[in-house]
């Protein structure tokens, strides 16, 4: 029995649930004065500096300009994008990272990667100030605060690169006080969020060890799009993902506070300083707007960088060497471009 037909008796609830917190909703008028094309995008976690671009676009009319009618909805601890997509309760929703897609593939859900907003996977290591580690290469062999998730993720990539091995698995329920009691301890988070909250909470700066900075290939932020929409409706998409891309160019390098007072129209939990520090670490580590994105623009995305992900998943077992990975996403919508490279970011309006 697949994935999906064990989520069946559950699903609906789940799906009830969502559709119904987020109450009615009045359809937008584009300026055109044209009937506008309703799209439902589902986030992956509640709203933050890491959805501004599009909740930018969103607050700027960059949707409704093109004819689309927006509603964001965000996500959150009980719901899970691919079941919603699969569902039909939203139309479009954002992949944390890689596997989400390849796992949509594997599981025979027709739903594809559009673009990919991070170029970078925001995921990082952190420890205290200390003398003996000073690269990721020098946790080999050190217990590690991981994520039930993480360890068919990003840890078989460490064990395959670093040399890392499962008896270094410690694990991580994301409360912080064991990392900040323990000056030996090392564990996994996101560059945007645990950095910033042990600083607050402990009084010191960790050292932060991205990923993507060490060779970790996978892509996050994705837009995912189900196939029936880039088969019959291709130009809606193209819309979207176009908006997105202006979106987050204003976000990022523009006046940022109209989608930062949708993000805490939506989360009151979100801070200026929160989302201000989110903004510059996006910025400062690239993870926005570097490899393929300053030559291709943003949401760049290229078959010789999916098959090093998927090779590199194939050889540590996560997936099957005949899985029709290129199923998983599509590059008919991005590396035009736009003229949206990373020296002509500072330019962007």
């Amino acid at each position: 029995m697949s994935v999906w037909a064990r989520y069946a008796c559950g699903v609906l609830c789940v799906l009830t649930a969502f559709v119904a917190a987020c109450g009615p909703e009045q359809p937008n008028v584009p300026p055109q004065g044209k009937p506008a094309t309703r799209i439902v995008f589902v986030t992956d976690w509640k709203a933050q500096a890491e959805h501004g671009g599009f909740y930018q676009a969103l607050a700027e009319g960059l949707y409704a300009k093109r004819g689309l009618d927006v509603v964001i909805r965000q996500g959150g601890p009980a719901v899970n994008v691919p079941q919603i997509l699969a569902g039909g309760a939203a139309d479009f929703g954002m992949g944390s990272n890689g596997f989400i897609p390849l796992n949509l593939v594997r599981e025979g859900v027709k739903v594809r990667a559009v673009m990919a907003v991070f170029q970078k996977d925001p995921q990082v290591l952190i420890t205290h100030p200390r003398d003996d580690v000073k690269s990721i290469a020098d946790m080999k062999g050190k217990p590690i605060l991981i994520g039930d998730a993480s360890t068919v993720t990003f840890w078989p990539w460490l064990k395959a690169k670093f040399g890392f091995a499962d008896t270094q698995i410690r694990k991580y329920t994301f409360n912080l006080a064991p990392f900040l009691v323990d000056k030996n301890a090392i564990q996994e988070g996101y560059l945007s969020s645990e950095p910033y909250s042990i600083e607050k909470e402990g009084g010191f700066a960790p050292q932060v060890y991205l990923l993507a900075d060490n060779g970790y290939p996978g892509y996050a932020n994705m837009v995912l799009v189900p196939d029936e929409w880039i088969e019959q409706r291709p130009q809606v998409v193209q819309d979207f993902v176009d908006a997105t891309i202006e979106g987050w160019m204003h976000y990022l390098y523009g006046d940022a506070s109209a989608g930062n007072a949708m993000i805490k129209q939506d989360n009151p939990e979100m801070t200026d300083d929160l989302i201000a520090q989110a903004i510059a670490k996006m910025k400062s580590y690239g993870v926005v707007l570097s490899g393929d994105a300053e030559s291709n623009g943003l949401g760049a995305m290229t078959d010789a960088r999916w098959k090093v992900f998927f090779d590199m998943m194939v050889e540590e077992g996560l997936y099957a060497d005949n899985l029709p990975y290129r199923d998983a996403y599509t590059l008919q919508f991005v590396n035009k471009g736009h003229g949206l490279s990373a020296g002509a970011a500072t330019a962007a309006p």
